[in-house]
């Protein structure tokens, strides 16, 4: 309003002094009128420019969009109203497209709405608000939409989480962004057994067991493998049998806490590094490419890890890929012949099992002094000795290897019913492995070595036939340079020796002036 009379008092200030102007007649009529019309463009420009500036902070029905081509990152469409939070169109290996959730002075994503569904970032490709939010493409493709949704409005809260409403009293949720985690956490959002939390690259996972919070990695197409638990430890209050599930949720004093449904108090605290600090920055837990589980805090400028569940690297699910050894010192592959530093891998990863006619053929690798991360998690079986645990696996299609530790005469037989991933070093050489590995496996990485071989041996000779080509070349025009030189001189052998002055004769002649 006061911006309104602002303008109307300086339109009418220039209405003044244009009457002045004109009744002196000091200057044309035409270039009054022009110097209004451009302070009166300007003042509309400028007002365009202010709106365009003010992010918007709600959605309403009938809303569209489409990504912007020449946008190289993140296209915002709608905000919290601190401005920390925003929602659009992330652009994912250059020519994907995910609809985000960002923290807006990190650029971090914090939520994506497809990320097992990514469209292409294409003009053809439209967010639309019609009670839904919804991506869709040609054809009428629909790449993620959420529940039918039935609401009137879309908004961020200042916590990160995008909410659609029902205009009611009072107002209604009808569908948020909380109750659909992807890789992350924020603080004060609730996390329940119906959720999980799954890293970026699709491998690991994060769920709820009755009395645990369980990291799960997908080694397998068919099963996967728990590598990480925490059993709640109930020191505040108790799990109560039949009286609902338990959830967790990131506290703003700084831990992961643990609650059953119904009870405020924790029945586990897992203390962050900043527990029970003063902190005003954004706290968030994720879920890394690695399979660890990770919280941080913003602290204006960074992001600050204050939290890791697995503290030792080698206890991670598969830190050094298939096959391979992990040791302090690094990295290496368990057959000992092949070069971890030098492809970064020992074998290609695989999956599946061996139970098929075409995938039952393996050759078996054994190695002493070896061991199993989170062995307390996996399946075993109790032998007498090496032979019989080795038999269990080799005769168990599903089975991939076997570790046999017989210290103190206990005859542990660990199975492993999915890929071998990365073991620990041991000292003691009387844990043995047996791990089947794939016939075409081995094949393949010779094949690799074998064909960069032949890769470089070939360049090696192009490059010498070459050199010996230019070499030649370089003498045979060398020697009949000499050979024209030798013939200007009259001196130079061959059947044309006796031609040679003829022929100058006939030259000068021709060219004699008449």
């Amino acid at each position: 309003m006061w911006q309104v009379l602002n303008f109307s008092q300086s339109t009418t200030s220039l209405f003044s002094n244009m009457k002045k102007s004109a009744n002196s007649a000091t200057r044309p009529h035409a270039i009054q009128f022009l110097i209004f019309f451009f302070v009166f463009i300007n003042y509309l420009c400028s007002r365009t420019e202010a709106a365009a500036a003010t992010s918007t902070q709600e959605l309403l029905l009938g809303f569209k969009a489409t990504p912007n081509p020449s946008v190289s990152s993140f296209q915002s469409l709608l905000n919290d109203t601190t401005d920390t939070f925003s929602l659009g169109f992330l652009r994912v290996n250059s020519n994907q497209l995910a609809l985000a959730v960002i923290h807006l002075p990190s650029s971090k994503p914090l939520w994506l709405a497809n990320s097992t569904q990514l469209a292409p970032w294409s003009d053809r490709i439209e967010l639309s608000f019609n009670g839904s939010l919804v991506i869709s493409g040609p054809h009428s493709r629909v790449f993620w939409s959420t529940t039918r949704a039935e609401g009137q409005r879309v908004v961020i809260l200042n916590t990160s989480n995008l909410q659609i409403q029902k205009l009611d009293d009072p107002l209604s949720v009808v569908w948020q962004s909380f109750d659909f985690p992807t890789d992350t956490l924020v603080e004060n959002q609730n996390f329940t057994s119906t959720m999980s939390l799954v890293s970026s690259n699709g491998l690991y996972s994060m769920r709820l067991g009755s009395n645990f919070i369980g990291l799960y990695a997908k080694f397998n197409d068919k099963s996967e493998q728990i590598y990480w638990r925490h059993r709640a430890l109930e020191a505040k209050a108790d799990i109560v049998e039949g009286k609902g599930p338990i959830y967790v949720r990131v506290n703003s004093d700084g831990f992961l806490g643990t609650y059953q449904v119904g009870n405020n108090v924790p029945v586990d605290v897992e203390a962050f590094n900043n527990f029970q600090r003063n902190s005003s920055g954004l706290l968030t837990l994720r879920l890394e490419q690695d399979g660890n589980l990770k919280g941080h805090y913003w602290d204006g400028t960074n992001w600050v890890l204050n939290y890791q569940a697995i503290s030792d690297a080698c206890q991670l699910p598969s830190p050094c890929g298939s096959y391979s050894l992990c040791k302090q010192s690094g990295c290496s592959c368990l057959d000992n012949r092949t070069d971890y530093s030098s492809s970064g891998e020992c074998f290609a990863s695989t999956s599946g099992d061996f139970c098929s006619e075409d995938k039952s053929r393996f050759r078996v690798l054994r190695r002493k002094g070896v061991e199993l991360p989170f062995k307390e998690l996996i399946r075993y079986e109790m032998t007498s000795y090496l032979e019989q645990c080795e038999d269990l696996c080799q005769h168990n299609c599903s089975c991939w290897g076997a570790l046999y530790n017989n210290a103190s005469g206990s005859g542990f037989c660990y199975m492993l019913d999915y890929p071998i991933q990365t073991l620990l070093g041991a000292g003691d050489v009387s844990k043995l492995g047996y791990f089947k590995l794939r016939e075409d496996a081995g094949k393949r990485k010779l094949n690799t070595g074998i064909a960069a071989g032949i890769g470089i041996l070939g360049g090696a000779l192009l490059i010498l036939i070459g050199v010996i080509l230019f070499g030649g070349y370089k003498i045979w025009t060398s020697r009949r340079a000499n050979r024209i030189l030798e013939a200007e001189d009259g001196v130079s052998p061959g059947p044309y020796k006796n031609l040679g002055s003829a022929s100058f004769r006939s030259i000068e002649m021709c060219n004699a002036p008449r």
